[in-house]
C-alpha cells in the first residue's frame, strides 16, 4: 500500500516508517498490541510546514497585497476543506490504517481524518528529505487556485471582459502519463493566440498555472 503511494506521489521513502506513522490513525494505534505510533504528532509539525511554505509563497507571489489580505488567503490555503481536497487528489483516504470503529464510521471519506493524514504526511516527507522535498509536495497543490483570492482563472476572466473584443479560451496541448500520474499542458489563449502555457497534474491544475503566468505577463501578479 506505501510503495502506491509512494508512486502517486513521486516520492521513495529513505525512512518508510515514516510514512506508515502518518498514515496511522489514533484509532488503529490503539486498537493494535503491541502498540504502534500514531501521526498526531506528525500532523503538529506538518501543520507548522505548511503555514511557513504557504507563507513563503503568498509573500512572493502577491507583492502587492498587504498582510491582512495574506493572512486571509492562507487561512483558506491551510483549512480542513483544502486539505481534504488536496488529499483526494492523491487518494490518501485508501492507504490510511484505520481501527474497525473508525473504518466502519467511513473514516477514510471524514475530512477530519483525511485532512490531519494529509498534514503528517507533509511532516513524514520533510523529516525524511528535508525542506526542499516537503515544498516540492506542497507547492503544486496551493499554487492551485481553490482558494477563492488565488482562483487566476477567475481573475484573468474579470480582466478579459473589460474588453468584450476578446475571447478567453483554454487548450489542452499536451497529457502524457499513466492514470495514476497524469501530466498535462494547457494554453491560454486570448481570441486565437496562445498568451500562455501552464502544467500540472489535472487540466484544472494546469488551467490555473496557465492563467497565473499570463497574470504575470500582463502585471497583475509580481515576483522576484
Amino acid at each position: 500500500m506505501s510503495h502506491q503511494l509512494e508512486t502517486i506521489i513521486g516520492y521513495k521513502f529513505k525512512h518508510p516508517e515514516l510514512l506508515e506513522t502518518a498514515l496511522t490513525h489514533t484509532s488503529y494505534a490503539n486498537e493494535t498490541r503491541p502498540p504502534v505510533k500514531h501521526n498526531e504528532r506528525l500532523e503538529f509539525l506538518g501543520d507548522s510546514v505548511l503555514q511557513i511554505v504557504s507563507a513563503d509563497y503568498l509573500f512572493h507571489a502577491y507583492a502587492d497585497r498587504p498582510e491582512g489580505d495574506l493572512t486571509r488567503i492562507r487561512s483558506s490555503l491551510v483549512s480542513e476543506g483544502a486539505l481534504f481536497q488536496f488529499a483526494q487528489e492523491i487518494n490518501l483516504g485508501d492507504y490510511l490504517r484505520l481501527g474497525r470503529g473508525e473504518e466502519h464510521c467511513g473514516g477514510r471519506t471524514r475530512p477530519s481524518v483525511v485532512s490531519d493524514a494529509f498534514e503528517a504526511l507533509i511532516a513524514a516527507l520533510y523529516l525524511d528529505g528535508g525542506m526542499e522535498v516537503a515544498k516540492n509536495f506542497i507547492l503544486p497543490f496551493i499554487t492551485e487556485g481553490k482558494h477563492a483570492e488565488a482562483d487566476y482563472k477567475t481573475r484573468l476572466q474579470e480582466i478579459v471582459q473589460q474588453n468584450p473584443e476578446e475571447k478567453l479560451s483554454y487548450v489542452v496541448e499536451q497529457e502524457t502519463g499513466p492514470d495514476h500520474n497524469k501530466h498535462f499542458v494547457v494554453a491560454v489563449r486570448f481570441n486565437s493566440d496562445c498568451v500562455a502555457r501552464g502544467e500540472g497534474r489535472s487540466k484544472k491544475m494546469a488551467e490555473q498555472h496557465a492563467a497565473r503566468e499570463a497574470l504575470k505577463l500582463l502585471g497583475v501578479i509580481k515576483e522576484k
